[in-house]
Parts: structure tokens; C-alpha cells; sequence
């Protein structure tokens, strides 16, 4: 496996830096070899995350002449424990409509809130345009991003939601907020989208 790190992809979500979502783009030459596959890309982009979170560490002590007070992240994961549910690409790319009629928050979308709390896995539309501190992003900001993520549209695609229960990752999600973990096969273009969130106030 790979990451396709020219993808146009990385150049548009760039511009979204309020994102507090984790996406990593995979072409792998091996045979797909169903939930297997995206296991190995759901491991793969785990992997790409520490390694970047280090390599910013690095730049900061570079940055600043010397090494940072705080000790690294103790990072761990055991991806025996990562579970997996086929769900529908269209309900995973549902872009909720901003209700005209506002008299709580959790009525500013078309569509039900998720309660982390009770264990609700939280949506993509969610993930990316609810993060604790208002990125300021719509659902046309959402549109436009998943254009370019998946060009072919939701019926070539397979996807995945995981548990988040395999990597201390999403600890801080599991505070309150809520965590995000999805692999996506797109088979037109023989690539996977790997999609994982986790934060806190």
C-alpha cells in the first residue's frame, strides 16, 4: 500500500485547516481481498497519522532550537480489536440540509443529532461540520470536498464503518464529542479513502 499524496485531494482539503478530520487517500497493488483490505488500509492510515504527529513534533523542535518539554504521544493500537459493519454509501454521504426552523441546536440540520454518550457512532456529515469549536464550514463546504474525494459518486463504493475501541487515537473523542472511523473502496478508480476523527474541547 501506498498514499497518493499528489491526489488533488490534499490540495483542496488543505484549504479547509478548521478540519479536525484525518484523511488519508491508498492505492495498494495487492488483489482486493474485501473487509480484509480495509482493515489493511484502516492500519496503514493509523500508521500515517503517528508518523506525521512525529514529524511535526520534529519540526517544532527544529522550529524552536530545542526539544519540546512534553514527552511523546504514547501511541498504541491493536488492530485485532477493530470490528467492521457494511453500511450504505448514500446514508454515508448524505449532506444534511440547514433547518429554517432553529429553536434548539439540535435542530440546525434536516436530520437527527447523534448522541456520542449512549455509544451512537457519529456521522461523516457530523464529523466534519460539528467539531467542538464552529469551523464555520456548510454543507456546500462538505459538498465540495466530497466531489473531489469520490468524482465517480456514491454507487462505486463500498464502505465500511469500524469501531474505535483498537487505538488510544480516539481516547479523546470518547470524552464526549464522539469518534469516526470509515474505510472506503472505490472501485472505479481501484483506490481507498480511509476517514478517522477524534477530538475533544
Amino acid at each position: 500500500m501506498h498514499e497518493l499524496i499528489n491526489d488533488q485531494f490534499y490540495k483542496v482539503i488543505g484549504e479547509y485547516k478548521r478540519s479536525i478530520i484525518d484523511y488519508c487517500l491508498i492505492e495498494d497493488d495487492a488483489p482486493y481481498q474485501g473487509e480484509r483490505s480495509h482493515k489493511d488500509a484502516i492500519l496503514f492510515a493509523m500508521l500515517k497519522v503517528i508518523e506525521r504527529d512525529i514529524d511535526t513534533q520534529l519540526k517544532d523542535e527544529i522550529r524552536y532550537g530545542k526539544a519540546i518539554d512534553e514527552e511523546p504521544f504514547p501511541w498504541n493500537l491493536d488492530i485485532g480489536k477493530a470490528k467492521a459493519n457494511l453500511i450504505d454509501p448514500a446514508s454515508f454521504l448524505r449532506v444534511p440540509e440547514v433547518s429554517k426552523n432553529q429553536s434548539r441546536i439540535m435542530e440546525k440540520y434536516d436530520c437527527r443529532w447523534p448522541d456520542p454518550l449512549k455509544g451512537e457512532q457519529i456521522p461523516y456529515w457530523y464529523a466534519f461540520l460539528e467539531p467542538p469549536h464552529p469551523s464555520g464550514y456548510g454543507p456546500d463546504d462538505f459538498r465540495r470536498v466530497n466531489e473531489v474525494l469520490f468524482p465517480k459518486g456514491a454507487e462505486t463504493l463500498e464502505v465500511y464503518e469500524w469501531t474505535t475501541d483498537w487505538s488510544n487515537y480516539f481516547d479523546d473523542g470518547h470524552e464526549w464529542w464522539g469518534t469516526a472511523c470509515w474505510s472506503i473502496y472505490d472501485k472505479l478508480l481501484n483506490r481507498y479513502v480511509v476517514i478517522m476523527a477524534s477530538t475533544t474541547d
